[in-house]
């Protein structure tokens, strides 16, 4: 064999083996590499595999859809709808897919038109223009659900299929108030989609409201989804205490007696409210104030103003007079009671021992305190009055010497046991204070005049439902129970979630008191001040009020009456104020017991209240 060949055969060999070990060494390598890789892998997918998970689907196509929650019902007592939420939707135009299609924009724009008038070709063709690649262009809102089923209908036919391109619709819930003007500033509405305003609507926001749900998934390349649902969470039902008959009837009487009473340019009164009460629980069966609004256009003001005066009528001034429409006289607002107090003054003597019911008193017309006349409303004296006598013929002077025998102090305690000069902690916002509307015990004990002129309901302010849950006690055996509008909660399954128990606040007077007091204000009734108020069949009891507003010399008045029925047990009372009524003589608590009349003559047979055989219990 030739040496040379052999020699370069091994040099060959040598080459080749020196090849061979540094392949395998380089494979050796890369598979560590790739086992190191496989482990660091595995490694971030233990410790940030949702981190990058998220970065990789924020680059995919997502959808996202919001599924919002319905707001719960207000009901009444029984049942009855007040306030509830129903389906609109909002036309909305993918503006992307649409643009895919130039050959159906024309089409889709007619038939959009035509079935939704509001929309104009113009407002589609611009949104096209301009927001090319836009999947969310609104159109109309809250398009009822008969208007968006026909037009699903009509896209939906076979001629149709290939015609109209990205329309879609989004459901939202708007608030709806199937009595309109019924329990206005009671109930309140919704400003701003699911926000409370005023009322009930406001106190109860939280429970009224769910939380809303989504739908969401990713597309993949054939454009298909696979959806992923979490379902909404919709509100509670709130059963109110009202009454919708009793608040119905309410308010038409109130209304009836204003529109009598109205002037040219002028209401039948500045404000005309009542209330009533169970005062064995403190449930509020109905609450109403005059003038009212409509719930479902509580910003409209064109019933009360023309049009030519809302045009001139300034914003600042606007505002001011839609708040007026807005506040609830019954819990709001505050005033002088006049002789309506007059039976807590009794109350206030006999509970401590300072009048035992045997007293008589002499009423000249005028009682003289702190070298000031304070006159009664018989300037010429009503004569000798017993207790029952004083509050018959709601003489000022008699009370007023009442008042002397209690003295400040203890006038001052009951006035503070009865709940005056603190809020009553309904479930309403906007209760008013009148903590500091009341004479304190040193002002009282300080200058005699002041004990004068409160002992009838004069100098000291209160609010409605201040005084009528006070007067609860006083007929109701001396329970001052908390004042309510909102009986429970109710979940999706209509079972309680949460209530408002009969709370006993504190206790007034004792059962004899409130016993005697009772059956002063019977006979007030049948033969005093109050026969105005008295309906065939039923014993009924109650006090007048006639209060001087402030400047006296104005001769304005605020007129009232606050009663019960029936005498022996019980279920109601009823509570009446006429704000400065439209008349020119308007010191007569008469109006306000026309109205009451009226309610009462309705009210009593409603609520199964029984008749009795005789109109006055025999003593």
């Amino acid at each position: 064999m030739n040496p040379n060949k052999v020699h370069r055969s091994r040099k060959y060999h040598k080459i080749l083996r020196r090849m061979q070990s540094r392949l395998w060494l380089v494979f050796g390598v890369v598979c560590v590499l790739f086992v190191v890789l496989i482990i660091r892998l595995m490694y971030i997918e233990y410790s940030s595999g949702e981190k990058y998970e998220k970065i990789v689907l924020s680059q995919q196509g997502y959808a996202n859809e919001i599924i919002p929650f319905q707001r719960g019902d207000i009901v009444d007592r029984k049942g009855t709808v007040l306030a509830t939420s129903v389906d609109v939707y909002n036309v909305v135009l993918d503006c992307k897919v649409l643009n895919q299609y130039p050959d159906m924009v024309d089409s889709t724009i007619d038939a959009v038109t035509e079935y939704f008038p509001e929309i104009t070709k113009d407002q589609i063709k611009e949104a096209l223009s301009d927001r090319k690649d836009s999947q969310y262009e609104v159109l109309l809102k809250k398009v009822d659900n008969d208007t968006k089923e026909a037009f699903e209908l009509m896209a939906d036919e076979d001629a149709n299929k290939e015609k109209i391109k990205g329309i879609w619709f989004e459901k939202e819930y708007m608030r709806s108030y199937p009595y309109g003007t019924l329990g206005a500033s009671l109930i309140g509405y919704c400003s701003n989609g699911n926000t409370g305003a005023l009322g009930i609507e406001s106190q109860y926001n939280g429970e009224l409201n769910g939380a809303n749900g989504r739908r969401y998934g990713y597309y993949g390349d054939n454009n298909s989804i696979e959806n992923t649902v979490i379902q909404p969470e919709d509100g509670k039902t709130v059963v109110s205490t009202i009454d919708v008959n009793v608040q119905s009837i309410v308010e038409q009487e109130i209304l009836n007696w204003n529109e009598a009473h109205k002037g040219e340019g002028s209401d039948g009164s500045l404000n005309t409210a009542c209330i009533v009460m169970n005062p064995s629980n403190g449930e509020v069966l109905a609450m109403a104030s005059y003038p009212g609004f409509d719930l479902n256009n509580p910003r409209d003001l064109s019933t009360r103003f023309t049009p030519e005066q809302l045009q001139t009528m300034p914003e600042e001034q606007q505002v001011d007079e839609l708040s007026k429409l807005w506040t609830n006289f019954c819990v709001s607002s505050t005033y002088e009671p006049g002789s309506t107090f007059k039976p807590f003054t009794v109350a206030i003597g006999l509970e401590n021992g300072n009048i035992n019911g045997d007293e008589t008193y002499m009423c000249d017309g005028k009682e003289v305190v702190s070298g000031h006349e304070i006159h009664c409303v018989n300037r010429d004296g009503h004569g000798i009055l017993t207790v029952e006598g004083s509050l018959m013929e709601s003489c000022n002077d008699a009370l007023m010497q009442m008042a002397a025998a209690i003295g400040a102090d203890t006038f001052s305690d009951y006035q503070s046991v009865f709940g005056f000069g603190q809020k009553t902690t309904i479930d309403l916002p906007n209760e008013a204070s009148t903590k500091d509307l009341i004479y304190t015990k040193e002002e009282l004990r300080n200058i005699d005049s002041n004990l004068a002129t409160n002992s009838f309901g004069q100098n000291f302010n209160v609010t409605m439902i201040q005084l009528a849950s006070s007067y609860c006690s006083l007929i109701n055996g001396g329970n001052l129970y908390k004042p309510h509008v909102v009986e429970a909660t109710l979940d999706q399954s209509n079972n309680k979630a949460s209530g408002n128990n009969d709370v006993v606040l504190k206790k007034t007077v004792s059962t004899d008191v409130s016993d005697m007091v009772k059956k002063y204000m019977l006979h007030t009734v049948t033969d005093g001040t109050a026969k105005g108020v008295q309906v065939e069949g039923y014993n009924i009891g109650g006090k007048t009020g006639t209060a001087e507003k402030l400047p006296r010399e104005h001769g304005n008045y605020l007129v009232s009456f606050i009663g019960f029925a029936p005498y022996n047990n019980p279920q109601l009372v009823i509570y009446t104020i006429i704000d400065q009524p439209n008349v020119e003589d308007q010191a007569h608590s008469s109006y306000a017991q026309e109205i009451t009349k009226n309610i009462l003559d309705q009210i009593l047979p409603y609520l199964n209240i029984d008749r009795v055989e005789e109109d006055v219990v025999q003593e």
